[in-house]
């Protein structure tokens, strides 16, 4: 909100509402009365409307599931009829190998049950029974640099991203995919957020360069955490 009116730019509530587990009208008036409460003001929200809405996420899912589509058609991201139960027994049988990693990527997908598998018959009962979810196909080896606006330039090779989950099997998508959309669609020129999302922002970084190319991506700038002095 600072950021925004020292610049002359527009502040945009957007409501991340994607688990429905804790979605409800009580913590959204509670979000809105909170913010209101701090002295802030939106120019674009849910409740003051604006060009780019909906405002909700939980109210954008068909424009999410069309760029989760095209990434599949692209090659980028794949449908995955994994179980819980498998996924637990591939995690435990890396964990008995001794891998670094216990997930689900390049180096596991081709051993599991989606659409890179499966024949496409067999594939599409399983969409057709909505028994799935979308994954990003991440590819190792590539160089990934985020120039952060605090940190200066993070590199990450994306042998160490795991094929995030982008539609989950409730129809929603993940915060990965409908943050990187909304971003686009809304016209975010800079992304300002916790520390904790960093790990992330590769994902992200894939998904522009997928969906819209490496120019139009924001600027990032993630910021330190408020610590305890026990850390936490």
């Amino acid at each position: 909100w600072a950021f925004a009116r020292k610049h002359g730019g527009a502040f945009l509530l957007r409501i991340e509402d994607t688990d429905e587990g804790r979605n409800s009208d009580e913590s959204l008036r509670s979000i809105l009365s909170s913010l209101r409460w701090l002295g802030l003001d939106w120019d674009e929200g849910p409740d003051a409307g604006g060009p780019h809405g909906p405002y909700r996420q939980s109210e954008r899912k068909d424009i999410y599931r069309q760029y989760a589509e095209k990434l599949v058609g692209g090659g980028h991201a794949y449908f995955a009829f994994d179980k819980e139960e498998e996924l637990e027994a591939m995690r435990q049988q890396l964990k008995e190998a001794g891998a670094d990693q216990l997930q689900y990527g390049s180096t596991t997908r081709l051993q599991m049950r989606n659409s890179l598998t499966l024949s496409t018959q067999e594939s599409q009962e399983f969409i057709q029974a909505k028994e799935y979810v979308i994954r990003l196909k991440v590819e190792p080896g590539e160089k990934l640099t985020l120039n952060d606006l605090i940190r200066g330039p993070v590199e990450v090779d994306s042998s160490q991203i795991d094929d995030k989950v982008l539609m989950k099997s409730d129809g929603m998508p993940t915060y990965h995919l409908a943050n990187v959309v909304d971003d686009h669609l809304m016209k975010i020129s800079h992304v300002i957020r916790g520390e904790e999302w960093l790990p992330s922002a590769p994902v992200h970084i894939l998904l522009w360069k997928y969906l819209f190319g490496l120019n139009e991506m924001p600027q990032w700038a993630h910021l330190p955490l408020i610590l305890g002095p026990n850390g936490k």
